[in-house]
């Protein structure tokens, strides 16, 4: 499957531009999803002649020129020429072909002059180089197996387990200089250990480029180019390639709230606010001290939507999780009184960012049906993951950051207070089937001062690790697509640090074996029960047996699939105190089959647990004509499956 990105003669509108007027009027008009295809660079001919189309967008400027390789850099040489009233500026330079560096030389009326790197280039120079390059995005993909399948293995009564990874940090080479790995490097390495953890996906922190590495991608000015710290564009597709080969998907972040404020890059860009609110009440952001782009800008919405219809298109990614959702949403996000306009109705909400959203969403979802769009928002915006049609953002899911905190704070208590604190854990169920969720322990949990997941579990080394086994076991018991960052599946204790890899020396020591044992098998047995995962966004799948034993720290719910008839009873004992004969009621007369016990051995656990089977005695408890009488091991988890009635059972009902 040859992607080619040369533009042919026959395309060309006129000798100054590749754009046709079609182009033009749905670029002007804010609904050019593809004009990566038009602007830019690319690599073509005009009457036979072999050059470089270039077409940029710098409405009011008073001239530009394109400087680089292929003319010394001289700002007189190649100049492009305005196109009609469209505000695009557009050229041919004969001779200028692919791996030539180059910028925009602009000019305006008031006399400001620039040279800026294209907005749309698909390559960059190395940071700290800021010039664009030349390039073309033709590959020869091989994953026409995951292609075709995407739509089934992506859907919502599927598993999602996502591993997040920050590429440059996951393994280094620290005989070489304690380099990171390339793409190339990363793809003999990574497709293979995520599908040996059993995920179904890798979400990648962002990998468009970005002039501060310590940003880890987040301030981003190459909206359209995968950054060349790593490799070229298509080495970054051999990576996805491989990845889709190995049963993996691929999630990108996308950062359309805010671009860091360099001045080679988008703000200020030919001497007016062009990608930027003038205003900086509307323009400027004050936690991250970059700037904000203007949603009602047409032409602007034409390189957003266009920016995250690439990585779909021709990079072959699988869904978008789109960053801060919340400061777009808030015209007051971060500001005191008097340090935000409200909006045309008096109102504190970003009109122009959420109709944004919802032309995004419907966008993507129009043309990539099989794909997800998730939105890390931190608030309690309704209907994040709605249809449009039905009032909603239109994302496929949302991340569940109170589940987050309220989960972790529970954890961090020392046992012998968790039952003042059980609601920390049983309020999710208020809400739990609102939005389609996401249960994310993300980056951001393992940085600037919060501790590692495992230092934030309470009490001595012993219970810091069964606290963790138990907050896993909780996690993939819950409702919810699931995310979890690098390093935390082998309970890295040192925090998240970018200049270095994981640690992953500790995997030579068992009781970090364990932990990584635990989380590919709850992978694995996520993935194989459709009763944890069939239903995960309706409430048809989840059903309280006991969320009120707070005396004991100890909560049980059962996870349902109603088309299949399947149930798993999910108890967790939260205290490090083991509890016999304790009664649990259930429907279902027969064995239980104990399918998970992360206080095995096999997972540095005590061992304590039901010796694989309980079965069920004809007393009634917790509303139920049947129980069963459990051993509940110290800081654990446990999940018990029914194995149905046999043949030669007596009906107990």
């Amino acid at each position: 499957m040859r992607e080619q990105n040369e533009i042919q003669p026959s395309h060309a509108r006129s000798k100054t531009t590749i754009l046709t007027g079609d182009d033009l009027h749905h670029f002007n008009e804010g609904r050019h999803t593809r004009a990566y295809a038009r602007m830019g660079a690319h690599v073509g001919h005009r009457e036979g002649e072999a050059g470089t189309w270039f077409s940029v967008w710098s409405p009011g400027a008073k001239s530009v020129s394109v400087i680089g390789d292929f003319n010394a850099w001289e700002k007189n040489r190649n100049w492009l020429e305005p196109v009609g009233y469209s505000g695009v500026w557009s050229g041919f330079v004969p001779g200028a072909h692919q791996g030539q560096s180059y910028k925009y030389h602009i000019t305006s009326h008031n006399g400001y002059t620039v040279d800026k790197a294209d907005p749309y280039a698909f390559y960059t120079e190395t940071p700290p180089n800021t010039a664009s390059v030349i390039w073309n995005l033709a590959y020869e993909w091989a994953d026409q197996d995951w292609m075709s399948t995407r739509g089934r293995r992506q859907a919502t009564d599927q598993a999602m387990s996502i591993y997040e990874v920050h590429l440059g940090s996951w393994r280094r080479k620290p005989e070489e200089g304690n380099r990171s790995l390339t793409y190339r490097e990363l793809a003999e390495e990574l497709p293979a250990y995520v599908k040996d953890m059993g995920f179904t996906h890798v979400e990648l922190m962002p990998v468009m480029e970005h002039p501060f590495y310590g940003s880890w991608g987040y301030q981003t000015t190459g909206y359209f180019a995968p950054t060349s710290r790593y490799g070229t564009p298509q080495d970054f597709m051999f990576l996805i390639d491989k990845l889709h080969q190995a049963g993996v998907g691929v999630i990108l972040d996308w950062v359309p709230s805010h671009f860091p404020s360099d001045e080679y890059s988008l703000g200020y860009f030919n001497g007016t606010h062009l990608y930027e609110h003038e205003d900086p009440r509307r323009g400027f952001h004050p936690d991250w001290n970059s700037l904000i782009f203007n949603y009602g800008r047409h032409e602007e919405r034409s390189f957003l939507m266009s920016s995250a219809m690439i990585w779909l298109d021709r990079y072959h990614i699988d869904g978008l999780r789109v960053d801060a959702v919340a400061s777009m949403l808030y015209l007051d996000y971060s500001r005191k009184e008097g340090e935000w306009i409200p909006n045309q109705h008096g109102g504190r909400e970003n009109l122009e960012a959420i109709d944004f959203m919802r032309d995004l969403n419907q966008s993507v979802y129009r043309d990539f049906p099989d794909v997800h769009t998730i939105a890390e928002e931190s608030t309690a915006w309704p209907r994040v993951s709605a249809p449009t049609y039905l009032g909603g953002l239109g994302f496929g899911m949302k991340w569940d950051m109170g589940w987050m905190h309220d989960t972790l704070l529970y954890f961090s208590k020392d046992p012998v207070h968790r039952r003042y604190h059980q609601g920390n854990l049983t309020f999710r169920s208020m809400y739990a089937f609102s939005e389609n969720f996401v249960l994310s322990i993300s980056h951001d949990e393992v940085v600037y001062g919060k501790g590692s997941v495992i230092n934030k579990m309470a009490g001595d080394e012993w219970q810091k690790f069964a606290n963790l086994r138990a907050l896993y076991g909780y996690m993939y018991a819950q409702p919810g697509k699931k995310l979890l960052f690098m390093g935390s599946e082998f309970a890295q204790w040192q925090e998240w640090g970018h200049e270095r890899s994981l640690d992953w020396h500790l995997l030579g020591e068992g009781r970090h074996q364990a932990i990584q044992r635990l989380v590919r098998d709850l992978n694995n047995l996520y993935k194989n029960e459709p009763a944890l995962h069939a239903l995960e966004f309706s409430e048809k799948g989840f059903e309280w047996l006991d969320a009120n034993d707070s005396a004991n720290s100890v909560l049980s719910f059962f996870r349902k699939c109603p088309v299949s008839g399947e149930k798993i009873l999910c108890v967790f004992n939260l205290t490090p105190l083991a509890r016999q004969n304790y009664r649990l009621g259930v429907s279902e007369a027969g064995n239980w089959l104990e399918v998970l016990n992360t206080d095995a051995q096999v997972y540095g656990g005590t061992g304590h647990g039901n010796f694989g089977a309980v079965r069920s005695h004809p007393l009634p408890s917790h509303g139920r004509p049947h129980s069963l009488t459990l051993t509940l091991p110290p800081l654990s988890a446990l999940y018990l499956k029914h194995e149905g009635k046999k043949q030669d059972e007596p009906n107990l009902h």
